[in-house]
């Protein structure tokens, strides 16, 4: 029997569908006991109804109230209860608000001080600016748009070698002597003691023009700005016209007692400087052509040259004085005397019409900058203070460039590029072994050629430009000659 009975309590040992009535308490049992819950009783929001029980084979299954997962319920429910009490707040509720405070402080010192809603990889409002002073390495932190770069200062080459060098045997080496124009036309005109060539910057062609009879010779050369028509002042005093297309002579003025040393032209009047200290006014287009008589200098006038709108004169004399008249006035508009020497450097800027530039000579060696309508003078550069540059014999500015070049003495014989208006030195050209004497500039305002008493002529590219700036300038094609050129007689 006893057999009998221990089957009996193994079948009973081996059924699952009672309840467990030894062992250890289940999970959800203990949390129940824990929360103070001893009733299996589900929510009476379930959709199960109140007292709903469900069993397994283990027992009855415990369903959490599932409406504490949702947020925005509580959230509602809480304001609402807020709301509702008119404000008052529980220890909960503090709590809350404290967890909330402590949020937002570590979100702001995440964000380095700013607001969560500014944060830089916030889309919502615009980036913050940057503190003032503040630097940082990585140089665009704070940038709204793509950031700008500055251009590097673009560094022009000017070559210290000439382009080309001419011989010119029997060069006059005469400080007040203006030997040296080239025209629109491209053709340069060289004096050579009594005779005159034109050499064709084109194609290289030299082409003699005239040969004096001596003891005649040639002191002073300049092309009219039609470019067809070339001024050659003489020393007996006399001033010839000359078509140098058909090689011909076509008109020869008198007037001036003494070598003609410097002429320039504006329009159809052509205006000459003598060793008297006297100005001449020529009309070319009249019989009676001296319309006009300037006796500001009393000694050699040296540097002659009208502005680029005609509306004044400069001079230069060997009386260290420079003038300034007005068109159609025999009277000086200033007279300036600050010079100590000759003044043959006489050149007007082509860019500002009423800045005038002029160089002394030896005993001077200063570069001087006059604002024509005031009479001031704005710069001088004191060349003096340079042992090796004696006397200013030419000057010229740049119509490219905010720049003018001198040509100078012994001993380094150089010319110098100047910055305008701070007048610092941009560069020297040396090459010539004898003092330069007069400087002229190419057509197309690149080249200036340089002419000196080591009886050379060289050409020196100082104002290149790119190829999409430069100029329509004279290509050695001819100019058409204008109506001045056909009323000359």
């Amino acid at each position: 029997m006893s057999h009998l009975q221990f089957d009996a309590n193994l079948n009973e040992a081996l059924r699952m569908d009672g309840e467990l009535t030894r062992g250890p308490i289940p999970r959800w049992q203990r949390k129940a006991q824990e929360q103070g819950i001893h009733s299996l009783n589900v929510n009476e929001n379930s959709p199960y109804g109140q007292n709903t029980q469900w069993k397994s084979g283990i027992g009855i299954l415990f369903i959490p109230n599932r409406s504490t997962t949702d947020l925005e319920r509580s959230h509602h429910l809480l304001v609402s209860s807020m709301e509702a009490s008119g404000g008052e707040k529980s220890e909960a509720d503090e709590l809350s608000l404290q967890q909330k405070e402590y949020q937002e402080k570590m979100s702001e010192n995440l964000n380095d001080g700013q607001p969560q809603e500014s944060r830089i990889l916030s889309f919502k409002s615009k980036a913050p600016q940057a503190k003032e002073g503040y630097v940082n390495n990585l140089k665009v932190l704070y940038s709204a748009g793509k950031p700008t770069v500055p251009k590097a200062a673009s560094v022009r080459h000017i070559p210290s070698v000439p382009e080309k060098v001419l011989d010119a045997p029997e060069l006059l080496d005469d400080y007040y002597l203006h030997l040296l124009d080239w025209s629109v036309n491209n053709h340069l005109a060289v004096a050579l003691s009594s005779s005159v060539y034109i050499w064709n910057a084109g194609d290289g062609a030299i082409t003699p023009l005239v040969q004096l009879e001596a003891p005649d010779y040639v002191c002073s050369l300049s092309w009219i700005e039609e470019g067809n028509i070339l001024a050659m002042g003489v020393s007996s005093g006399v001033t010839k016209l000359w078509d140098v297309g058909q090689q011909k002579l076509v008109r020869t003025m008198g007037g001036h007692q003494n070598r003609v040393t410097t002429l320039s032209w504006s329009s159809y009047i052509l205006s000459s400087g003598s060793r008297s200290g006297q100005i001449f006014h020529h009309d070319v287009r009249i019989a009676d052509h001296h319309v006009a008589t300037l006796s500001g200098h009393t000694q050699e006038v040296c540097g002659l040259q009208w502005s680029p709108d005609g509306r004044h004169l400069g001079s230069g004399g060997n009386d260290n004085q420079v003038n300034i008249w007005e068109k159609g006035s025999t009277t000086p508009l200033h007279t300036l005397t600050e010079h100590q020497a000759a003044v043959k450097a006489v050149a007007w800027c082509p860019w500002q019409n009423n800045l005038l530039a002029t160089g002394g000579g030896t005993a001077d060696r200063t570069i001087r900058i006059w604002n024509c309508t005031t009479g001031i003078c704005l710069k001088d550069v004191q060349t003096n203070s340079q042992p090796s540059v004696l006397q200013v014999s030419s000057v010229l500015w740049s119509s490219h460039y905010k720049e003018l070049i001198s040509g100078h003495g012994f001993s380094n014989n150089q010319l110098t590029l100047w910055k305008y208006p701070t007048m610092a030195k941009v560069a020297d050209l040396t090459g010539h072994t004898g003092r330069v004497l007069k400087l002229c500039m190419s057509p197309d305002g690149q080249m200036v050629v340089s002419a000196a008493a080591d009886e050379t002529i060289r050409m020196w590219k100082c104002w290149g430009v790119d190829k999409k700036d430069k100029k329509q300038a004279g290509s050695g094609k001819g100019h058409p000659i204008s109506m001045l050129a056909r009323t000359i007689r």
